[in-house]
């Protein structure tokens, strides 16, 4: 549990100009809803799943208990990694007890996962962990964007 940051000009963009313009509540709500609708179409599911958006400080909260870390931490991402969102507040819990802790990488201009395997494992050809561990967020190695948060797992 825990507040995570994220580049808030990067990202899914799942708000339209009209939510913006709109009552702030309503707005809110309209954004909360397409954050859960983009957490269900990437096939993540949590029991009791309850995302909330707050506009002017630009926070998700996110609710719910997640069969495994791995799980809760994609669902997290995909919160966070949208266009307009600058801080996730974690309140999420695990059936299984999360057992490692995972570290996460912002992407920046000019990064590749090879060279963020390189940097983080000392070896670019173990890229594929990290593309694994981010599906299916991810739909390709090389579609990864400046501000988008990433898992990056330890090595087995």
């Amino acid at each position: 549990m825990g507040m995570f940051s994220f580049l808030k000009d990067a990202g899914q963009k799942l708000f339209g100009k009209h939510e913006e313009a709109a009552d702030p509540a309503v707005a809110n709500q309209a954004a909360a809803q397409a954050i859960t609708d983009y957490i269900a179409t990437q096939g993540l599911t949590a029991n009791g799943l309850a995302v909330a958006f707050d506009g002017a400080s630009s926070t998700v909260t996110v609710s719910g208990e997640a069969a495994d870390a791995a799980t809760k931490e994609k669902i997290l991402l995909c919160a966070g990694n949208v266009d307009g969102v600058s801080n996730v507040d974690d309140n999420m819990t695990c059936l299984i007890p999360e057992t490692e802790q995972i570290t996460f990488h912002m992407v920046q201009k000019g990064d590749t996962l090879s060279a963020i395997a390189k940097e983080v494992y000392g070896d670019a050809n173990k890229y594929n962990t990290i593309f694994e561990a981010n599906k299916p967020m991810l739909a390709h190695p090389d579609k990864i964007y400046p501000g988008q948060n990433l898992r990056i797992p330890k090595l087995a």
